[in-house]
């Protein structure tokens, strides 16, 4: 299984001047531990590492240090992550056929939960992470009133892996480009595409490091998961 780490954004919600993967999280960079869990997936065997120029530098320090066993492609970034992702898949293997892609920035992701994404493609042509949400989630309009209460049974908060059978994806983002759509993750592609989805139980401790408050959680998840070893 082929995978994409979309590694290229600034993280300007992080309050920093870099690229917030570079942070430290018990003593290794974000990236290092999304890394780490490719590394442990039995079912992963080649990364596309995809970032800006200017991190490459640092991207390589990581991965000396690692010295993980699997090849890894550092891979040209774009301005956006759809972007990103469209530069990524024209940079994958030509024998590529399925690929799982994930954020960078889910850097507690298990090799569990890869593992058991790359092996539900066989399948499904694409398949999202998610976990069922577990607060009232409240539709408002521009003024900041209530419109409407959704029903939590149909509501599952997105995460990645994500994971499609190659070719589809290359057409949706071809489309994407011709049709000027701008989405957030892949599987919107998909979904604009009229191209079905699966959900694939996630993780609750798969969180976004997105603000300094998120990374103070992820600092104790991971504290935790060693001193329960």
């Amino acid at each position: 299984m082929h995978l994409l780490i979309p590694a290229a954004g600034l993280g300007s919600r992080m309050g920093g001047d870099r690229n917030k993967l570079l942070l430290t999280l018990q003593g290794k960079p974000l990236l290092a531990w999304t890394l780490l869990a490719a590394e442990s997936a039995a079912e992963i065997t080649w990364i596309g590492l995809i970032g800006q120029p200017y991190d490459w530098d640092s991207f390589q320090e990581i991965l000396t240090d690692l010295a993980l066993s699997k090849p890894v492609v550092i891979i040209p970034g774009g301005a956006t992550r759809q972007e990103s992702v469209y530069k990524g898949l024209q940079q994958l293997p030509e024998n590529a056929e399925q690929l799982l892609i994930h954020d960078g920035a889910r850097c507690l992701a298990t090799p569990n939960l890869l593992d058991r994404c790359a092996l539900a493609l066989a399948v499904c042509p694409g398949l999202i992470a998610g976990i069922p949400v577990k607060d009232t989630i409240k539709i408002v309009d521009d003024h900041g009133r209530v419109k409407n209460t959704p029903d939590r049974r149909y509501l599952w908060a997105a995460q990645t892996p994500q994971g499609f059978e190659v070719e589809l994806l290359k057409k949706c983002h071809a489309q994407g480009e011709a049709q000027g759509w701008v989405v957030t993750d892949d599987a919107a592609l998909f979904e604009k595409c009229g191209l079905a989805v699966q959900i694939v139980r996630g993780e609750e401790t798969n969180l976004k490091v997105t603000t300094p408050e998120d990374l103070a959680i992820a600092e104790l998840i991971l504290r935790d998961r060693f001193s329960s070893k």
